[in-house]
């Protein structure tokens, strides 16, 4: 029985260790979800970042991986929820 409580907590520290490290962003990711949070498009994003727009794809589902949603709505709640974003973005 103690053995199996051990496992079962070694099994809570690596799902508390992945889901806090997943949270990590690049500073470019971020720079990308603070244009998409203004309303930007993809091509927006790459012509004023001087990218391809491919690369702004690949940026932002590796967020959206990361975060775990699967739309833009879900991607700015979770980022204001994990303070990826201020909470007044946007107030002006």
């Amino acid at each position: 029985m103690a053995r199996s409580k051990n496992t079962a907590a070694l099994s809570l520290q690596r799902v508390d260790h992945r889901s806090k490290s997943s949270l990590h962003i690049t500073p470019r990711q971020r720079e990308i979800l603070r244009l998409v949070a203004l309303g930007h498009t993809n091509r927006q994003i790459a012509a004023s970042l001087d990218i391809s727009v491919r690369t702004v794809e690949v940026h932002r589902f590796n967020l959206m991986r990361r975060l775990n949603v699967r739309n833009v709505a879900q991607l700015l709640r979770q980022a204001l929820h994990h303070n990826l974003l201020p909470r007044n973005f946007g107030n002006k």
